[in-house]
């Protein structure tokens, strides 16, 4: 109940916390991120004049306009990305819109924004299936940090989603070794790409000497 009236519904923000029954691992969605960094999100000038009224359906038009990922710069300022990372974890979209972020290869930023969302947010079986694919994504990102930017790559970043404890700043939640989830039979044992280089190419050196014995055979005749 809000003073007396009738109960709220929804999304209610008390500086940056979700009221409601919605929790992502067992926690309130804002508390993904430290409460530190939520204080420096709301004080950002970024999330003043560009994150107000944004819902599920207009945050990607913000999200294509990033060109550069990262957590804080310069004096512990939030990045856009981080505003708008925190921004998609308050409004919780649904999963077939997430999955269309990350699908929009035209937009590597807003893929990485999903990335990042769905790291933080999915469950561990998901977050293998749905960034695992993006490890073949070998496009160029501009990362800014404390030290100014950076070149990266798509595949080091979701590299770094799956298997560090930090990204961007934010404390990642834990993530079981994809060992373990095959183990369980949760998830389907990996075929890397590179073992699938290297078949192709055995193949066609079988190929090959096959050919030229058929033409020695052939001189022989």
């Amino acid at each position: 109940m809000a003073d007396g009236g009738a109960p709220q519904h929804g999304i209610t923000l008390e500086r940056g916390l979700v009221r409601g029954n919605n929790t992502v691992h067992s926690l309130n969605p804002a508390r993904l991120i430290e409460k530190i960094i939520r204080e420096r999100i709301f004080d950002s000038l970024y999330w003043k004049e560009q994150c107000f009224g944004l819902s599920a359906a207009t945050i990607c038009d913000r999200a294509a306009e990033l060109t550069y990922i990262g957590g804080q710069y310069g004096q512990q300022r939030p990045t856009p990305f981080l505003c708008l990372a925190f921004k998609m974890i308050q409004l919780q979209p649904e999963r077939e819109i997430v999955e269309e972020y990350l699908a929009a290869e035209d937009f590597k930023y807003l893929r990485a924004l999903a990335a990042f969302f769905i790291r933080l947010t999915y469950p561990a079986v998901d977050v293998y299936k749905l960034l695992e694919p993006l490890l073949s994504d070998y496009r160029k990102l501009r990362i800014r940090n404390m030290n100014g930017f950076r070149l990266t790559y798509m595949d080091e970043f979701v590299d770094a989603l799956l298997t560090e404890e930090r990204v961007c700043d934010i404390a990642l939640p834990r993530l079981p070794k994809r060992m373990v989830l095959e183990d369980t039979e949760e998830l389907d044992p990996r075929e890397s790409a590179l073992g699938s280089e290297l078949e192709d190419s055995d193949e066609d050196e079988e190929g090959g000497e096959k050919s030229e014995s058929e033409e020695e055979g052939e001189e022989k005749e």
